[in-house]
């Protein structure tokens, strides 16, 4: 049995007849059938006539027609009624009169009638991507089928301001999770559910860095996290993670893998990191898989894209820079739709690669970035700040708080050891001891390695 013979078998004469007489009879089920209500889901002409009265009569007059109401539309009409269906249409009306329709069968029709809507948007869009299956990306034809499968999902009619009046007082929870101390002081605990974090940086200076000391934050908190790298492979990320995580530099994580994997069974978040080939994945992509891991049973917490500007568009535009906006608008409605902060990293252009501060005017390509974002952090490292260890995070937009503040950091990418100081009053840096005397260890056998290899 293919698709059309399903939907009739299941989706009647009578079962169309009832739910047309509950369009007119039933004034609230017509407001909310027509939000998801095509007139060419009906299979009879004389049905999809007396929609399209009741429907031209809400829209012109901005009022519900009346049985009485109707019957004069029918009768003065004519250049809206095929001569054909008007037999069909008048005998319908009389049935709709006479109540030929039990209120316990019309029960059931409302109950199924979003059912019924589907299907059809689905009918239709499958036929739809036939047709473009030659023309169209996947995505593209992903869209069309996932549209139609979402038909009426959505049953929040609107906040009424009058009959809603308590909701407004209720607190709401942004469920934040914790960045670094003193910017999680400043956006009320670190990124909400829903929100979209951007890490800025030039080339080089540490955004990936960056994003897994934001990923192992939620790990130690005992949270979910998804990490999709466009860039680097799974298990290299996953090896930062591990220093990160256990303190141990990079290189020494093979010598340490017992100890590794001792730290690591004590995590009781889960990680899941998924590599996709740079320009191969897009928004899309990701909400297919995160939609794969939540039907497995798996909660997200936390979702993190290295980096959002690797992500291939969803449509194509002729300017870079809509296709970046677009991507940016997706990556948040990720996190309203699985209720988590999105992390993601963008690039600096050409005028970020030797400030000091890094601001919001040095994103590449497409600044329309920024009005999507809820915080913005950028870091800019000198070469001698990479020779120190040091770097600075600028607070370039925030919601929830105040921006435009500087921070200190010391930035160890051996190990990924980011810390966001306390600004001082001077230009010079307090950093804890151990830490200092780590920098000097490591200055002192770079000199060293520098004067062997100079004297041969």
């Amino acid at each position: 049995m293919n698709l059309d013979d399903q939907v009739k078998f299941d989706f009647d004469r009578n079962f169309q007849e009832q739910l047309a007489a509950l369009i007119l009879t039933d004034r609230p089920f017509c407001e909310q059938i027509f939000e998801v209500l095509d007139i060419n889901f009906f299979e009879f002409n004389y049905l999809k006539t007396f929609v399209s009265l009741v429907r031209y009569y809400k829209e012109e007059y901005k009022q519900h027609p009346s049985l009485k109401t109707t019957l004069s539309l029918i009768a003065a009409e004519k250049n809206r009624i095929p001569e054909e269906v008007r037999p069909e249409l008048q005998e319908f009306f009389i049935k709709i009169h006479n109540r030929e329709f039990k209120k316990d069968s019309q029960d059931y029709v409302k109950k199924i009638s979003l059912d019924f809507c589907k299907k059809q948007r689905l009918r239709d869009a499958m036929l739809e991507s036939v047709d473009k299956l030659d023309t169209c990306s996947f995505d593209d034809i992903s869209d069309i089928i996932n549209g139609a499968l979402k038909l009426g999902l959505d049953n929040n009619h609107g906040h009424d301001y009058h009959k809603d009046f308590n909701s407004r007082y209720v607190v709401k929870a942004r469920n934040p999770i914790p960045t670094w101390p003193l910017i999680d002081v400043i956006t009320r605990g670190g990124l909400g559910s829903g929100e979209l974090g951007v890490v800025i940086a030039p080339t080089g200076a540490g955004k990936s860095m960056a994003l897994v000391h934001l990923g192992a934050q939620a790990l130690k908190k005992g949270l979910n996290v998804v990490h999709y790298t466009l860039e680097l492979q799974d298990t290299t990320i996953g090896l930062r993670y591990d220093s990160c995580i256990t303190g141990y530099n990079l290189k020494d994580l093979f010598e340490k893998k017992k100890d590794v994997l001792q730290v690591v069974d004590k995590i009781s978040g889960r990680l899941t990191i998924k590599e996709y080939p740079t320009k191969s994945a897009s928004s899309a992509t990701i909400m297919a898989h995160l939609d794969k891991l939540t039907k497995m049973g798996e909660k997200v917490d936390l979702v993190i894209v290295d980096y959002g500007d690797l992500l291939k568009p969803v449509r194509i535009h002729k300017e870079r820079r809509n296709e970046l906006e677009n991507t940016y608008e997706e990556l948040r409605a990720i996190g309203q739709t699985y209720n988590c902060p999105v992390w993601t990293a963008s690039q600096t252009n050409r005028k970020g690669l030797g400030e000091q501060v890094v601001g919001m005017d040095s994103i590449s390509e497409a600044f329309s970035k920024c009005f999507v974002a809820d915080l913005i952090l950028s870091i800019s490292r000198t070469k001698e700040d990479r020779n120190s260890n040091h770097a600075r995070m600028y607070v370039a937009k925030n919601r929830n708080g105040p921006d435009g503040l500087e921070y200190p950091m010391f930035m160890d990418t051996s190990n990924i050891d980011l810390q966001v100081l306390t600004p001082q009053t001077d230009s010079a840096v307090t950093l804890p001891q151990e830490k200092l005397t780590e920098i000097n260890k490591n200055l002192r056998a770079k000199k060293a390695e520098k004067e062997i290899t100079q004297n041969g």
